[in-house]
């Protein structure tokens, strides 16, 4: 399907988001930002990535092979929430309170894991205002359905080799991993015929200078990874681009488990997160190393929350939200949804609302309708419209009449 340049869906595509209601204060209060929670949850995981790596190493200097086999699969099991999941939350700007945190930690976990963050913050900001509306946001273009098939599922409990990008934002296994960051290198993306390369040569177009430096951070992936395996060769340490390089393809299942129900079979061209978007309540462990993505609903509204306060937000809001699915659960209602789709192709799942819940849009306030972090600072709105241009201690407002994209 062909579709219109972005800047159209900037000029002609204003969705009215339904937006739970809340009180300014209870919003103020979860909207606040903390570097001490921002260690416990970034560096807690880097420090359980260093953990696993250690293991990796002493196994493999023992020559314990079942040990080392484990322990690897471990090491990338912890390590594949770098990729995506890490990247999105350090993007948004909302995990630390100072500013240059995130950005070392973003660009560490990034440069880790073949990350762009540059591509991603131009694509998450569409995502964020346009969620499921494929005119303004193809970061996840439904239809999508679980993917079952052995080889697959083979590769996300082992080495995850041949997986091809698809209708997702990503760039796939290891081998099209490294096919697209050399053609990001020099500009260029794979073939518009798969769905995740037309979405990533539209925001290049409509976004030169973000482009640019994403050109630039794909030369740098090369550079270090490159220089990871020339210091291997050099002094035989080749477990060293095996536990700081190829760990983000080994071990993918549970990144997989967890982040495809986020909008599986559920509604687009809809002005309802509710409708758009899954919520699920997950084990600790798991909703830590998920960096409490698991609260997407919530996300979604207030995308300006740091993560580790989602989970208050939803006690703030449930009474307005549907009930939240447990893994297992969601994953029954998405296979569901997927034998119902072979039968009807046009279905979606319409997501049951609370006999407690609204549905009347009331005008949410500017810094409530317009807080997605930091991750854009100059929003997707209209040229000459106010916006909020990230959450400031008073709300300011500012007025922007130039190019309004960063």
């Amino acid at each position: 399907m062909d579709y219109p340049p972005l800047s159209q869906a900037r000029d002609n595509l204003n969705v009215q988001w339904y937006r739970c209601p809340m009180p300014p204060e209870v919003f103020r209060a979860l909207s606040q930002r903390s570097d001490l929670h921002g260690w416990k949850q970034a560096g807690g995981h880097l420090a359980l990535f260093v953990a696993t790596g250690g293991l990796v190493w002493l196994f493999w200097a023992q020559e314990q092979w079942v040990a080392f086999a484990l322990a690897l699969f471990f090491h990338g099991t912890v390590g594949s929430f770098f990729s995506g999941t890490a990247p999105h939350e350090l993007g948004h700007g909302t995990v630390f309170r100072t500013k240059a945190l995130n950005k070392i930690f973003l660009y560490a976990f990034s440069l880790l894991s073949w990350w762009n963050p540059f591509d991603y913050a131009a694509s998450h900001t569409y995502h964020h205002r346009f969620t499921l509306h494929p005119e303004g946001d193809r970061e996840n273009l439904l239809p999508l359905h679980p993917n079952t098939d052995k080889l697959f599922l083979l590769q996300l409990f082992t080495i995850n080799l041949m997986t091809q990008p698809g209708r997702t934002f990503g760039k796939g296994g290891l081998i099209s991993t490294l096919r697209e960051t050399v053609l990001h290198a020099f500009g260029r993306v794979g073939s518009t015929d798969i769905s995740s390369n037309e979405w990533l040569d539209s925001l290049h177009k409509d976004q030169p200078d973000q482009h640019r430096r994403a050109v630039q951070w794909s030369r740098l992936l090369l550079v270090f990874h490159g220089g990871l395996f020339v210091l291997a060769w050099v002094t035989g340490l080749w477990i060293l681009p095996i536990i700081f390089s190829l760990f983000n393809f080994i071990g993918n299942w549970l990144g997989y488990f967890l982040g495809l129900p986020q909008h599986c079979g559920l509604r687009e061209n809809v002005p309802d997160f509710r409708k758009t978007v899954r919520s699920m309540r997950l084990h600790p462990v798991l909703e830590f190393l998920y960096w409490h993505m698991n609260w997407h609903t919530e996300h979604h509204m207030y995308a300006g929350v740091p993560c580790y306060n989602l989970k208050k937000l939803h006690q703030a809001v449930k009474d307005d939200m549907p009930e939240p699915r447990s893994l297992t659960g969601a994953w029954r209602e998405m296979l569901e949804i997927w034998e119902r789709q072979k039968r009807e192709p046009g279905y979606q799942f319409d997501t049951p609302l609370p006999a407690t819940a609204q549905t009347q849009r009331k005008r949410a306030a500017v810094a409530e309708e317009a807080s997605i972090g930091d991750l854009a600072q100059r929003g997707c709105a209209k040229a000459g419209r106010p916006v909020l241009l990230h959450v400031l201690p008073k709300w300011t407002l500012v007025w922007r009449v130039e190019h309004p994209l960063i």
